[in-house]
């Protein structure tokens, strides 16, 4: 998934904190900090978000946001005030003071941790200084992320066809109520995005199984045109980016990529209008993606949730969907193989 650039002011560069930093740090490791670690959100409006929480040796501390869609960005500021935790986004509105100084909006999120819960509100000031009314929404701890799995010891079960290759049976729209640029030509699943000049573009929706998931492989196969984006999200939560980014530099937004999350190291993609073959693995909130024949993910670690997730709730078993909000973008031989527990 490919965002809006987000207006939030923020350090450019993605760095979010490593899993075992947060591991180290959550359930209460730090019991003079029960901040620390990483919290998966309920944001207004019922999106999903996540927070994350570090610590420097000096004490100073980070944090890092995921607001419903797009990115995990850093924050302005991250700071405790009593038994509290106040954490400071600011917007640019676009417009400038009779200085010439950039005019920013300045959200203030205040939460206040009850073990593994966390209550949080939310206030937005404008340049004027008047403020919005404040907004509760919440939160709770996210488990320690587990060692990496060692696959050669997991038991995959038999394949398990989701696309028959003729219609739609055993899909759905995300949202019901969105419209349905999905169809089945050829064989192929394939989601037609026509837009007329000004209309939005999230009027088209995304597609998801009806049977649900926990940890599993697999295997798809995608093509995109030119500038594609799309997306398959893994348990409803992960999204392996699936978007043209054929000669670009390394990026946790490239083809292949956990979206804002995690980067391919190395470039194994094909040009636009080219068949690519996506070979994914997930094992105990662990990725491995093959992208091409190539392993550019290997038994990596998802700390949080992506943009566009459907929860947040990194332990709850959740469909295979497919983005189709942004771009068209076509689908065949999906084939899903769950692990089998013993």
């Amino acid at each position: 998934m490919m965002e809006m650039r987000s207006r939030f002011v923020s350090i450019p560069c993605l760095i979010i904190a490593t899993a075992m930093l947060l591991s180290r740090s959550a359930f209460g490791a730090d019991a003079a900090n029960p901040y620390l670690g990483s919290w998966a959100l309920t944001i207004p409006g019922g999106g999903a978000g996540w927070l994350g929480v570090t610590q420097d040796p000096d004490g100073k501390l980070s944090g890092s946001l995921l607001w419903g869609g797009g990115s995990v960005v850093p924050v302005a500021a991250v700071e405790l005030e009593g038994d509290a935790l106040i954490v400071t986004r600011i917007s640019r509105t676009g417009k400038k003071d009779a200085d010439g100084k950039p005019l920013v909006v300045t959200e203030t999120i205040t939460a206040r941790a009850d073990g593994d819960d966390l209550k949080l509100t939310t206030v937005k000031t404008q340049p004027d200084g008047t403020q919005s009314a404040k907004i509760e929404f919440a939160g709770k701890r996210t488990p320690p992320l587990p060692p990496a799995p060692d696959l050669s010891k997991v038991k995959f079960g038999p394949p398990i066809t989701l696309f028959n290759g003729k219609d739609l049976t055993g899909w759905e729209l995300t949202k019901p109520k969105a419209f349905n640029g999905w169809s089945v030509k050829d064989g192929i699943l394939v989601n037609q995005v026509v837009r007329e000049p000004g209309k939005p573009r999230s009027g088209f929706g995304n597609l998801r199984t009806v049977q649900e998931f926990e940890d599993f492989n697999l295997t798809c196969e995608t093509n995109v045109p030119k500038s594609g984006n799309s997306g398959v999200f893994l348990r409803g939560i992960y999204e392996v980016q699936v978007f043209d980014s054929y000669g670009k530099p390394l990026d946790s937004h490239n083809m292949g990529a956990i979206y804002s999350r995690i980067t391919p190291t190395e470039s194994a993609e094909k040009p636009a209008g080219e068949w690519q073959t996506l070979d994914i693995t997930l094992v105990d909130r662990h990725a491995t993606v093959i992208l091409n024949g190539k392993k550019i993910i290997d038994n990596q670690p998802i700390p949080g949730c992506t943009g566009g997730a459907l929860w947040s709730d990194p332990l709850r078993p959740g469909p295979i969907f497919l983005q189709g909000d942004h771009a068209s973008a076509n689908f065949r031989n999906i084939v899903i193989r769950p692990v089998v527990k013993e």
